[in-house]
């Protein structure tokens, strides 16, 4: 993940749920700054333009802010969304630097089928490793194909990016493919055959 995107963003001035509420009418998200030791910083970013890089770069997104005319690199740490109606209520982010290797929360995708007959069951769908800030995957593939059942994949054999370490514990299980349960006829299954033949 090379290109930054780049959003505008405002200081906010104003704190607290009426002032938050004023942010988000106006189709603004309210979002704390901070890291390296600096104090917060409150900001008001554009909800849509916010929400298009979540769809396209996911929770991990790396921000080029430009902060009244200032630029600042920004990782989304958290991003809280309204149960409900579904808006941006807040964001976390945090001031990153090019070349600084951080912990991120990266999902991960399982790809093609494992053997007949098999359920594949997921620990987790998430792997915490240390990346580099500018290069954190989207997403990490498992290949499942063909695997049988008694077959279990844990972090530490995840095929990471280079220059990506685990974080998360080696010994957490991502995958495991056990021998599908055999199905049993449900109750008047038999007869309603018997009766329509």
């Amino acid at each position: 993940m090379s290109d930054v995107s780049v959003l505008e963003a405002n200081v906010r001035t104003e704190f607290g749920k009426g002032a938050a509420r004023r942010t988000r009418r106006d189709g603004n998200v309210p979002a704390v700054l901070y890291g390296h030791g600096e104090a917060p910083t409150h900001l008001s970013i554009n909800a849509h333009a916010f929400a298009a890089i979540l769809r396209v770069h996911g929770t991990n997104a790396i921000l080029n802010l430009d902060i009244d005319g200032k630029k600042q690199l920004a990782l989304t740490k958290s991003v809280v969304v309204h149960p409900i109606r579904r808006y941006i209520e807040h964001a976390d982010l945090l001031i990153v630097r090019r070349g600084e290797k951080i912990t991120a929360d990266v999902s991960i995708t399982l790809t093609g089928e494992a053997a007949a007959s098999t359920l594949v069951t997921s620990g987790t769908t998430t792997i915490n490793i240390e990346v580099d800030a500018m290069n954190i995957p989207d997403q990490l593939e498992v290949s499942i194909e063909g695997l049988e059942a008694g077959t279990q994949i844990l972090a530490s054999q995840i095929p990471l990016p280079a220059g990506a370490t685990l974080a998360s514990s080696p010994d957490e299980l991502i995958v495991n493919i056990i021998e599908a349960p055999a199905a049993e006829p449900e109750a008047g299954e038999g007869a309603a055959a018997a009766s329509a033949e």
